[in-house]
């Protein structure tokens, strides 16, 4: 199915950061009607971060919001345009600066700023800041990566997903941000379009103000809810520790949306108010911003010769789905030019490991014990040809070590990828998934419970489930590859301790993981 045409003024309409804009953003135009008096306030309240490492550099970000949760969705920041100064520094002390610059936090994206630092060492820690009318940011760190033809002896990174503010505390990034990690890659549900609890709260407590209880559907509602999520000190401190990496699942627009299907005037509205609010807000690269309601989001992070991350779009180029059309060679997940693209970066990656950033699960979950395979909606057991095209041209084109890490099911669970899960007796064993639970979504959750015991009884293919809160850390070398799902007893309440409920590893050369 071809993607339905915007008009020019329907897009017109829709694309609320121009060029201009995103330029002076970036650093790549020079700013020339900013001005740099006092703001009310300290602007730096949403934190830093950084994002989509290379060798020789790293994207930056800050948001300037002297009043983040302002009903207008500014920030309280107004029209104006604001420089802000960066200063890279091999150290913490920034007495060894080794870049430096200005961009300009403009209205028309939301005041915030994505400088894309570039002439750095490959591999090399550095510490970074920004500065705004006299206020200075918190420092943050931040790696790049190395370069592509090194041998690393080690890649940690941690995998996240599905953070519902009114979920749950944030007590995972606490204990993410004192992590010992190269990258974080969030597979999805950063935000939440509206809230799925009966009276959400602030996380330091108290109710939150009606103008946070409605649904989002414009751009200033999309920037409050970011605000919210960005305001709290655990996100802000796992941002200013670590690199990340994105993609996006359905709730950064509304539940269960699908782009080739959604395609009426008020959904691309919509998706492009919901894709504006994402780039703004997160350490995204000018090649991520959003053009009215379309973005490119799947792209490929190369870890020396070591690691190739692969990160999906699985929501803007779906077609229908159901049951009974799920072998249609016609409907598609990924659309078939990313399902291409995705099989060829597989086939030529010069790594060692080929890690998959997948938003829903790839294994077919059989949900109950009766003979009818009962499927969870909008996974990959949704789009049964493709799946099986895909991991058929794994097995067919000689691709090894394949891992894919996946989100939205706020569950820890490990299955085996075959190449038909239709007829298992003659599929094929060609790689490994590791799904990760979710940061708060679904509250304190249970250890596994009589879902957990049924999902494993039913499909051989699984060897574990949980059903708690937290996220996945992965360590990987030339031999290993190997997942541990931390966990947490509750997100109810402050103050939980953290811990590895299991941790799988995959061997080189074998696919399928087993228990350490």
């Amino acid at each position: 199915m071809m993607k339905k045409q915007t008009s020019r003024r329907l897009f017109l309409g829709m694309s609320g950061a121009g060029a201009a804009a995103v330029m002076l953003g970036t650093g790549a135009w020079q700013p020339r009607d900013a001005w740099a008096a006092p703001l009310s306030g300290y602007p730096f309240t949403l934190g830093v971060a950084s994002g989509d490492p290379l060798p020789d550099g790293i994207v930056l970000w800050t948001r300037l919001a002297v009043d983040p949760l302002a009903p207008e969705g500014d920030g309280g920041m107004g029209r104006r345009r604001v420089p802000v100064r960066y200063q890279v520094a091999e150290d913490e002390r920034f007495a060894k600066v080794v870049r430096t610059g200005v961009v300009v936090a403009s209205p028309e994206l939301g005041h915030s700023v994505h400088p894309e630092v570039s002439g750095l060492q490959p591999d090399r820690e550095y510490f970074y800041r920004f500065s705004a009318a006299g206020e200075m940011s918190p420092v943050g760190r931040t790696r790049t990566a190395p370069a592509p033809h090194t041998t690393l002896a080690e890649l940690k990174f941690a995998y996240a997903s599905c953070q519902s503010y009114e979920g749950g505390l944030y007590t995972a990034y606490q204990h993410m941000a004192a992590d010992d990690l190269d990258l974080v890659v969030h597979l999805g549900d950063y935000i939440y379009e509206r809230s799925y609890v009966a009276e959400p709260k602030f996380h330091e407590g108290g109710a939150l103000p009606d103008h946070l209880l409605t649904e989002c559907f414009d751009l200033d509602r999309y920037r409050l809810q970011y605000s919210l999520y960005k305001l709290d000190q655990h996100l802000q401190a796992a941002h200013q520790q670590h690199p990340w990496a994105f993609t996006f699942d359905d709730h950064e627009v509304v539940n269960n949306w699908k782009g080739e299907v959604d395609t009426s005037e008020a959904d691309r509205k919509r998706q492009a108010a919901g894709f504006q609010a994402m780039y703004e807000n997160l350490p995204l690269r000018h090649t991520q911003r959003p053009d009215g309601p379309d973005i490119q989001i799947y792209r490929k992070l190369q870890y020396g010769t070591l690691a190739n991350f692969t990160l999906l779009d699985s929501h803007q180029h779906r077609t229908t789905t159901g049951p009974d059309i799920r072998l249609d060679p016609t409907i598609s997940n990924l659309g078939h030019t990313q399902r291409d693209w995705l099989i060829d970066e597989l086939a030529t990656s010069p790594t060692r490991w080929q890690i998959v950033g997948n938003q829903q699960p790839m294994a077919e979950v059989d949900r109950d014990p009766d003979p009818d395979v009962k499927k969870y909606y909008g996974s990959w057991d949704y789009f049964a040809y493709e799946r099986n095209v895909l991991l058929q041209a794994v097995r067919d084109r000689g691709v090894e070590n394949l891992v894919v890490v996946t989100g939205d099911r706020h569950t820890n669970y490990v299955c085996d990828l075959l190449t038909d899960y239709d007829n298992p007796e003659a599929a094929e064993l060609v790689g490994a998934e590791f799904v990760g639970t979710s940061i708060s979504s679904s509250g304190d959750g249970a250890d596994i419970g009589p879902v957990g015991e049924s999902q494993l009884e039913t499909n051989p293919h699984m060897k574990f489930f949980n059903y708690q809160r937290g996220y996945s850390r992965v360590t990987v070398t030339p031999d290993t590859l190997t997942n541990d799902f931390r966990v947490l007893p509750y997100v109810s309440r402050p103050g939980a301790d953290m811990h590895t409920r299991a941790s799988f590893v995959v061997e080189n050369g074998v696919p399928g993981a087993v228990e350490a």
